[in-house]
């Protein structure tokens, strides 16, 4: 089966998270002479396929076959690929089901006859949901095992503005916070007899809302406090709130901790009455710009789109992370990103025949 084709099926599967619907079942027919292995646990599938060619380096593609609901007031049915105006519409296309489709394309193709080392690839049904059950759970069986990769590519739609324009190397952390000051209720015309949360927050909040925690480097941005929620009082005009939460998130580079986000929040609110949770749901990592993996598959990409693609480590959190935590060195790369999660979600089929092609040469070509 084509790439396209491969495509256009994987859109009819209802694979919402944890749910693959049958699509990895789907997958498993399509690489006969790989070795298939499930890990699964509760309602996540993790479909783990192989094939050693050789005694070089374990190179693992990566991906998951899960989507968000698709929501409402599409122009058509978003679980039936319909082509229109150049792209193939449906959700998942580019997150990431045209990712999937390019992998398997690329493992078809004739260049992939070439490689030297063990191939393969792991596909999780859960990584827009929580991930515990996900890519997570099966790099532990593999790592039991002893079929940890050495590398890995998750295909994830990194591309911004031009196909091949970036090549993440790495991802920020991310720290969720609630922060929640106390005061005591009162009436608004008795300002004095009250403790006002909100007017305490206020003598602080500049340096809070949006604050850097340290000045980022060459790979990484600032680590930014980024308000999500404000909350407080009864809604009525004449009574003062008995405390004001504020939600937030820092998505962390490495030079700045939980711990560092503790104390910063010590610092400006310790004169007060308050309490403080955080959580780390992921930390950040970096595969080095002269990695194998990283040099080797930007020559493919400027090979197949005549231009080097940039390095970069910004975005939300994705499944790479929990490669870099086993000590694999990975990337990610895909195509465009510009309808991910959107109504009518929607991908150029050139872009998945370039992204196999890109694969493909990586796999030919790749010196661990």
């Amino acid at each position: 089966m084509q790439t396209i084709e491969i495509l256009k099926e994987l859109i009819k599967f209802k694979s919402i998270t944890p749910s693959d619907d049958g699509a990895l079942n789907f997958i498993a027919m399509l690489v006969p002479k790989f070795n298939v292995q499930f890990f699964n646990r509760g309602k996540t599938k993790n479909l783990f396929l192989s094939r050693k060619f050789g005694d070089g380096a374990h190179l693992c593609f990566a991906g998951h076959v899960d989507i968000v609901p698709p929501g409402a007031n599409w122009k058509s049915d978003p679980f039936e690929p319909v082509i229109k105006d150049g792209f193939i519409y449906g959700r998942g296309t580019q997150d990431m089901k045209g990712g999937v489709a390019a992998i398997l394309g690329a493992l078809n193709d004739e260049k992939a006859q070439n490689f030297n080392g063990t191939l393969s690839v792991l596909l999780t049904s859960d990584e827009e949901g929580d991930g515990l059950d996900g890519t997570k759970f099966a790099l532990e069986k593999l790592r039991e095992l002893n079929l940890l990769p050495d590398y890995a590519v998750v295909a994830e739609p990194t591309s911004e503005t031009k196909f091949g324009d970036m090549l993440k190397i790495g991802r920020r952390g991310s720290i969720n916070g609630t922060l929640v000051i106390n005061g005591t209720q009162g009436h608004a015309a008795y300002p004095q007899k009250c403790i006002n949360p909100a007017h305490l927050l206020a003598q602080v909040f500049a340096n809070f809302a949006g604050y850097d925690l340290d000045k980022g480097d060459a790979n990484f941005a600032p680590s930014k406090i980024v308000i999500t929620d404000i909350r407080g009082g009864m809604e009525v005009c004449n009574v003062t709130p008995a405390q004001i939460k504020i939600m937030f998130n820092v998505r962390n580079s490495p030079s700045t901790t939980l711990q560092n986000v503790q104390d910063y929040c010590e610092k400006l609110f310790g004169k007060f009455d308050y309490e403080l949770n955080l959580t780390q749901s992921s930390k950040p990592f970096l595969t080095s710009a002269n990695s194998p993996i990283a040099i080797n598959l930007a020559q493919s990409i400027e090979k197949i789109t005549g231009s080097l693609p940039k390095f970069g480590t910004g975005g939300g959190t994705s499944d790479a992370r929990h490669f870099a935590n086993f000590g694999v060195k990975v990337v990610e790369f895909g195509v465009i990103n510009d309808r991910i999660h959107a109504v009518d979600e929607r991908i150029d089929p050139q872009e998945v025949l370039n992204l196999s092609v890109i694969f493909a040469d990586l796999i030919s070509n790749f010196k661990g």
